[in-house]
């Protein structure tokens, strides 16, 4: 077979020496994880501009939440005005809206205590380096 222009066949090639393949090797190596590295920061990079956009909508969908609640507390004492004094109700409703914060925050509370544990892997990770260090040990 020719790839010479004239017909001429090249000369046959002389297989790498191990040196080279070894350089050949590193070289590659390097572009490869530094072409790596270089996708996931730009992947690292559409995650963190779609994780924004998510985020803020988020929190405008937040604010139009506690707008819409403090519209649905106040008709729920207009609501009750019509059986009682406009001041009973508000009371009422902020009463009860006070034993509802106090449930949550009891709640919140213990689960926070739970996460304030210290996580049992760390406890089975220093048995299993004690293990290791007394069989290295013998």
């Amino acid at each position: 077979m020719t790839d010479w222009d004239d017909g001429r066949t090249p000369p046959a090639e002389q297989p790498p020496s191990m040196g080279r393949l070894v350089e050949q090797l590193s070289e590659q190596t390097t572009r490869l994880v530094r072409a790596e590295v270089a996708l996931a920061k730009a992947e690292m990079t559409e995650k963190a501009k779609r994780s924004g956009i998510g985020i803020g909508l988020v929190g405008a969908a937040l604010v139009i939440v506690l707008y819409a609640v403090g519209v649905l507390i106040w008709a729920g004492i207009i609501g009750l005005a019509e059986a009682w004094p406009l001041w009973l109700s508000a009371l009422v409703v902020g009463v009860a809206m006070l034993l509802v914060a106090g449930i949550a925050v009891a709640i919140a509370v213990g689960q926070l205590k739970k996460a304030a544990r210290r996580p049992e892997t760390i406890d089975r990770v220093k048995e299993d380096v004690e293990t290791i260090k007394k069989g290295v040990r013998r």
